[in-house]
């Protein structure tokens, strides 16, 4: 990476939990002033299931999407021979062994490449991570997406058809709520540091396939809270500057994505996104349509 990246992120949800709160019975997360709410934490899972998808290395896996049978990241850290190959220069004979084991953890995974990773390891295995703890700082950040304009959270009575056990009687206890957005438009910005992507080695490759993450990140999310078609990328704004500093502050970047649609809309078809272009020589702008 030789220059700053910025990129803004539009995402329509229609009868869907975007996000659920485990403080709120996994309601749609709402914040003080009324607006739904996605985590940054949220988002970088998703992107990294379409990393996964694409079949490049992912060190933090779903539970419900390992592909390896490595069910904690101690071992999946072991099973990299150029991690391996570090842990095994004892750290008082090579002072810089700590740097080394970044380096080859930021080589084995796209994932510690782009956000980083706190690998704080316990000691009494005896596997060379004893007592490793080690902070890698990534050059991508993700902020948390918000919607437009205050949504509403509708809730539905829902029952179970069966019995879990022999011998339960079915009862009034066997009714039980879901709660979804009925519609709602939600933004979240991002930023690639060039200084940090020098550190991890963070590639112009790596960056396009952030890119193409963005544009699919509802693919092969499908479930029972965000049923195929509920959530969706309306549009990817991607910044590209000539410089490693930036030609302007993020938040502007960031603020000239605007995003409106009215009251009473119901269809992704009447959301408007506008990118108003600064025309700053050395700044660059594309308009991604999402899947």
């Amino acid at each position: 990476m030789d220059h700053k990246i910025d990129f803004s992120v539009v995402i329509g949800v229609k009868n869907a939990n975007p996000n659920g709160d485990p403080l709120d019975a996994n309601r749609p997360r709402v914040n003080a002033d009324g607006l739904g709410e996605i985590s940054d934490v949220a988002i970088k899972r998703k992107i990294r299931n379409r990393w996964q998808d694409m079949g490049l290395p992912t060190l933090v896996q779903q539970q419900d999407r390992i592909t390896d049978g490595v069910t904690n990241i101690r071992d999946r850290v072991k099973m990299s021979q150029a991690v391996n190959d570090v842990l095994a220069e004892k750290p008082d004979k090579e002072p810089n062994w700590r740097e080394k084991f970044i380096q080859a953890a930021t080589q084995s995974w796209l994932d510690v490449r782009a956000f980083g990773q706190v690998m704080p390891f316990k000691k009494g295995l005896n596997d060379g991570l004893d007592g490793v703890s080690i902070p890698v700082r990534g050059p991508v950040t993700v902020q948390a997406a918000y919607s437009i304009r205050p949504i509403t959270v509708k809730e539905e009575q829902i029952t179970k058809s069966i019995n879990l056990e022999p011998g339960d009687t079915k009862g009034s206890d066997t009714m039980g709520t879901k709660a979804m957005v009925p519609f709602g438009v939600y933004k979240f910005n991002g930023s690639i540091n060039v200084e940090q992507a020098e550190r991890t080695g963070f590639t112009e490759d790596d960056a396009e396939a952030l890119k193409k993450a963005l544009e699919t990140l509802f693919v092969n999310d499908a479930s029972a809270a965000r049923p195929e078609g509920s959530m969706v990328v309306l549009k990817v704004v991607w910044w590209d500057h000539d410089s490693k500093l930036g030609k302007l502050p993020p938040y502007q970047v960031h603020e000239a994505t605007q995003v409106s649609y009215g009251e009473d809309a119901s269809s992704f078809a009447q959301v408007s996104i506008k990118v108003n272009d600064p025309h700053v020589d050395g700044l660059h702008v594309q308009e991604i349509q999402g899947y």
